[in-house]
């Protein structure tokens, strides 16, 4: 009788295999300490920070930074307005967008080819600040509303031709299919190309959020009236900046906050939400972004 044994093979790791560890060890360290810097700083005590900076867990734990923040300036009304211009802006980016998109990825438009070029110098060369200043302010008597922050970027070119190419990419049967059954135009970009698009779409709609949230210039420059939290939190990094004397640190800190805490405050609290977000889209993400460049 014989009896059969299974030899383990042991591969052995090769030197290279110890490099590539440590240079991705050393690219995580690179890429999260300055996050947990930042929020280490942001929950440490301001006369603390100011003797070191660099650590990742506060030495003297406050959130007295924080609460300088949220309750010596009024944030609900400037939140409110934020959360609905990413959300408006988002939703009619995503809808205006796509239906160009659409458009250009069709064979049969003659001006197919113009209308690419024409999008893509926009890319490169622009009427500049003052036109653009003048054309929402004056012309299109936008200055102070909140259309101001929804119509001006409702399309980006980079993201039409993200979702053309991905348009490129899907089946041409499918179109030819739903002409033959009497679909038009409109149907068949509503009920057959929006719903294959969804990578790309959750993609262009997480670029147009981030925008839209992050997005505090064109506050300062058109609608001053009509805060957004972005441009409160800028106002507040303003207002902390402080001529501190080293000699006299502790007295001057004694009753406010110094400026490098409330800076990293405002940071974490400003990119918080797209963090919380940004975990759902993920695998859309990659989808959108690695789909979309291949064309069957």
């Amino acid at each position: 009788m014989q009896v059969n044994k299974k030899s383990k093979v042991k591969t052995k790791k090769q030197p290279f295999d110890y490099v590539l560890v440590a240079i991705f060890l050393v690219v995580i360290v690179i890429t999260i300490y300055p996050f947990l810097n930042v929020l280490a700083i942001s929950f440490n005590d301001p006369i603390d920070t100011m003797r070191n900076v660099n650590f990742i867990i506060p030495r003297k734990f406050t959130v007295h930074n924080y609460v300088y923040i949220f309750t010596e300036n009024n944030l609900i009304s400037p939140f409110l307005v934020s959360v609905a211009r990413t959300l408006i802006g988002t939703a009619t980016g995503v809808f205006c967008t796509s239906m160009l998109a659409y458009v250009l990825s069709r064979n049969d438009f003659y001006f197919n080819k113009l209308f690419t070029m024409l999008f893509i110098i926009t890319m490169y060369v622009s009427g500049g600040m003052v036109p653009e200043y003048l054309l929402l302010t004056r012309t299109l008597k936008m200055g102070n509303s909140f259309w101001v922050y929804i119509l001006p970027g409702v399309i980006w070119v980079y993201n039409v031709i993200l979702i053309r190419s991905f348009i490129n990419g899907l089946p041409q049967a499918l179109q030819e299919a739903a002409m033959i059954d009497g679909a038009n135009d409109f149907t068949i970009w509503w009920k057959i190309i929006l719903p294959l698009c969804k990578p790309v779409l959750a993609t262009v709609a997480l670029f147009i959020a981030v925008g839209q949230w992050n997005s505090f210039m064109d506050t300062y420059l058109y609608a001053r009236d009509l805060k957004t939290l972005q441009y409160i939190l800028y106002e507040i990094m303003e207002q902390a900046t402080l001529k501190i004397d080293p000699h006299t640190a502790e007295e001057q800190l004694k009753n406010t906050v110094s400026p490098l805490s409330i800076r990293m405050a405002v940071t974490i609290v400003a990119t918080v939400p797209i963090l919380i977000v940004y975990p759902f889209l993920q695998k859309y993400f990659v989808g959108g972004m690695t789909i979309g460049a291949v064309k069957d």
